[in-house]
Formats: C-alpha cells, sequence, structure tokens
C-alpha cells in the first residue's frame, strides 16, 4: 500500500494498546488506520512477529490438520499485500485460530475470538437443538454412553462414505497423462470435447466425502484439467472464458497445496495476457509464479523465470528481462525438463519458445535466430501450434532486419500449414503482429499482401 509508515509507527501503537489493555482486535484495528497496511498484517503488527515468526506459528497450529495449506513468507506476504489474492476458506480458517479473530477482523469473511463457553450443568436434551447443530449430554453414564456411541456412529458412517478408491484414483490420472500428450497434438475444439466429461467426472467424485490425501489428489487433477481448458480457450480467442478458467485453476491448485503445481497454473495463466493484454498482468503472473517456486531447481521454476523474461521484454524491460533470462537458462540447466510429450512438461524446446519470445522483442535477432533455429530442429515434425509461433518471431526479426519479402513467405506457410481447425484466434493474432513491424509503406508489397490474405481467412474460434 502507498504510504505505509514505518515499523516503529506500529511499535508505538503497540505500546499504546499494552499500557491501554486494548484487545488485539482493536490494536490490529488501529494499526491498519494508522500504517495504511491490511487488517492481516495489522494483526502479524500487532503481534510484534516478523513474517517468520507468523509462518512458524501457523505451521504450529496446523501440524495436525489433515490438508492444512502449506504457508511460507513470500506466501503470507502476497495475501498482506495483494487484495486480489485471497486464501481458500480452509486456510482463512486457521489464520483466524492464529490470531485468535474472525475472518472480518482480518479482513477477509470462522471465528475464533476467545470466548468463555458456560458449563452447563443441566445436561438434559434440548429438544430445540438438533443432533448437527449441538450437542447436549443427560446426566448419567447410560445417557452419555448412548450419545457417545451415536456421535462415533455418525463419524464412522460419514468417513466410510468415500466413493473412490486409490485404484480408481490412480486410473483417473492415467487418463488424465494421456490428455495432457494428447493435448499436445490436437486442435483446441475437439480436445475440448475430451476434457470437459473428464472434469465432470472428477468433479462428481469431489462431491462427495472423501478422505483428506484423496480430496487434495483430485483438487490437482480438476487444477491440471481447468489449465488445459483454459488453454484452449486461450487459443480459440475466448478471452472472458480462459480468464475465469484460469482463476478455478488457481484455486483447484491452491486447495492442493501442491507448491510446484500453484506456480506452474500460474505460469500459464501468464500466456493470456501476454497475447492478449494487459502485458502488467502477464509479468505479474509470471513473478507470483516464480517466487512460489523460488529457491527449487524444478522446470517450473525455470517456466516461470522465462514466462516473465518475455514479458518483460515485450514491456521494454530490458534489464529485468535480460536478467530473467538469465535465472531461466540457470535453473533449467540444474532441472529435470519432463517428458517432453507431456503438456505439463517443460522441455528445452518450450524453454527456447519462451526465450525465442523474450529476444525477439529485445531486439537480439542475431541471438533470436539461433535459439529459433534450435527450437525448431527439436520440435521436427512435431504438429502443434508452437512451431508455427517459433516461424512468426523468425518473420518478426527479418522485418527488423529488412528482409520483407523473406518475412512475410514465412509468416504466410507457417500460418496455412496447419488445418483449419487448428488456425486459432492466437495464431492469427501473433500473425498480425508481423504486419504491425513492416513500416506502413511496405505494406503495399505483394509478399505483405499474400500475408494480409492469408489473415483474413477464418479462424477456428468455437
Amino acid at each position: 500500500m502507498a504510504d505505509r509508515h514505518p515499523l516503529s509507527c506500529s511499535v508505538r501503537v503497540r505500546e499504546q494498546a499494552r499500557e491501554q489493555g486494548w484487545p488485539p482486535d482493536r490494536t490490529a484495528a488501529a494499526i491498519a488506520q494508522c500504517c495504511a497496511v491490511s487488517l492481516l498484517r495489522a494483526h502479524r503488527l500487532a503481534r510484534g512477529w516478523t513474517l517468520q515468526q507468523a509462518v512458524d506459528a501457523y505451521r504450529e497450529i496446523s501440524r495436525d490438520i489433515p490438508g492444512a495449506a502449506r504457508l511460507d513468507q513470500d506466501q503470507l506476504r502476497i495475501w498482506e499485500t495483494n487484495h486480489d489474492r485471497r486464501p481458500l476458506a480452509r486456510t482463512i480458517d486457521l489464520l483466524c485460530r492464529l490470531y485468535e479473530t474472525s475472518a472480518e477482523g482480518l479482513g477477509l469473511s470462522g471465528n475464533y475470538t476467545p470466548t468463555q463457553i458456560p458449563v452447563q450443568r443441566s445436561l438434559r436434551p434440548d429438544s430445540r437443538t438438533t443432533h448437527s447443530s449441538a450437542v447436549t449430554v443427560a446426566t448419567g453414564p447410560d445417557s452419555l454412553d448412548r450419545v457417545l456411541d451415536r456421535t462415533r456412529y455418525d463419524v464412522d458412517r460419514t468417513l466410510a462414505r468415500a466413493t473412490v478408491s486409490f485404484v480408481q484414483l490412480d486410473l483417473l490420472e492415467e487418463r488424465l497423462a494421456d490428455l495432457r500428450c494428447q493435448y499436445l497434438v490436437t486442435a483446441p475444439v475437439p480436445m475440448l470435447g475430451h476434457l470437459l466429461p473428464e472434469l465432470d467426472e472428477v468433479q462428481a467424485i469431489a462431491a462427495e466425502r472423501q478422505p483428506a490425501l484423496v480430496q487434495m489428489r483430485l483438487s490437482e487433477v480438476t487444477a491440471v484439467l481447468a489449465t488445459l481448458i483454459a488453454d484452449a480457450l486461450m487459443k480459440l480467442g475466448r478471452l472472458r472464458q480462459s480468464r475465469a478458467w484460469y482463476a478455478t485453476a488457481r484455486s483447484a491448485a491452491d486447495d492442493s497445496t501442491n507448491a510446484d503445481l500453484r506456480a506452474r497454473v500460474r505460469a500459464q495463466a501468464a500466456m493470456l495476457p501476454y497475447y492478449y493484454g494487459p502485458l502488467a498482468s502477464a509479468v505479474a503472473l509470471s513473478r507470483e509464479a516464480r517466487i512460489i517456486a523460488r529457491h527449487r531447481a524444478t522446470a517450473t521454476a525455470a517456466f516461470s523465470a522465462a514466462a516473465e523474461a518475455r514479458a518483460l521484454a515485450r514491456q521494454g524491460d530490458t534489464a529485468r528481462a535480460r536478467e530473467a533470462i538469465r535465472l531461466a537458462r540457470d535453473v533449467y540447466d540444474r532441472a529435470s525438463p519432463g517428458d517432453p510429450d507431456d503438456a505439463f512438461a517443460f522441455p528445452e524446446r518450450r524453454l527456447l519458445l519462451y526465450l525465442s519470445g523474450a529476444l525477439t522483442y529485445l531486439g537480439d535477432t542475431h541471438e533470436a535466430d539461433r535459439v529459433q533455429a534450435r527450437a525448431l530442429t527439436l520440435y521436427g515434425d512435431h504438429q502443434g501450434i508452437d512451431p508455427v509461433l517459433l516461424h512468426l518471431e523468425q518473420a518478426i526479426c527479418l522485418v527488423r532486419t529488412r528482409h520483407l519479402s523473406e518475412a512475410c513467405r514465412i509468416a504466410t506457410g507457417a500460418y496455412l500449414q496447419l488445418p483449419p481447425d487448428q488456425r486459432t484466434e492466437l495464431l492469427a493474432a501473433r500473425a498480425h503482429d508481423v504486419l504491425a513491424v513492416i513500416p506502413v509503406p511496405m505494406r503495399t508489397t505483394s509478399a505483405a499482401r499474400e500475408l494480409g490474405d492469408a489473415l483474413a481467412l477464418p479462424t477456428s474460434t468455437r
């Protein structure tokens, strides 16, 4: 937040609160108002905790809670400073426990404000109270035994209500692995026809009560499927729906507590604003992914840095783009890239695709040409859209080195080589980027007109 006061300001408020006996909520509210920070941060400052001390306290209270979200300093900082990034409901519940307040008290929306719970001397059942909302226990060992047995029976029935075995879950994940490979070579519209029924089945299972471990695995599957759906919609130019599905994917990934998946989904989501704008959102999403993946030498960490690099380059932030390129290469050299035929892997050819975009917009045409040639060799006869994107970036570099006819020939050939169902709005937008860098007086040449005619053909949008 703007105009944030120094840490000493919150110290003064905390001392005043201690002298006057303020409750924690009042202290936090005073710090939030005085220091222009969120209530979530104000509660931490009201206790005089550092980020790491708050994280340690959270881990202590959530240690024995199945499915509790993992927390680190970076994630807590994001929640404290970015109103668009909110923890999930069950994590809010744990934060309420941590700070002994309500969700409203944290500026979120559980209530764990300390209260004195009266001891009931009259323990006769009250007909106005249902078993699901409260339990009143009658005096005498026989009555207590009946309540204990009934409650245990109800809990056992709930625990036995799980509808999926681990074998079934393994088979579900095997089908997902097949879909991830199929995604790389299938046009968006028929691919959606495969993905949506699969997600329907996952949600039907997840809607039933499942053990925590199963529920987390279902959330992981949901995150991957939602990401692929969002990506397909992005290719088709259906931006509103793509944006909504990416948000769903992020929620599912956060629910899974899988840090690598949380980062991966955000890096993937950065593609939408990279291609369609605003670029600031592409930078923010890829940077958030990089922060989550930090200190891990993984393909996802390299992907996040590469995504940030090309967004920064296109935004014109040369220095930070070059630093992100260096980081992406360094991390990738220490990472395991995964199966190149998996849409959720990040093989060398995809790293080079992202570096091609960064180098193209940095104006490093010689290095971009070297990277593009290497990437196209690795793609070979791959039938997806990535080789076409590389050819279009080759064309942009050729225009900038004043090889206009060659640039238009490459762009036109790459665009038309795909079957109509893979000639999507995204590719049309990238091909128009080639036309956009051609000087206006040169757009009337036969090569430029031929590219324009190709782009006038219908695209696959549904």
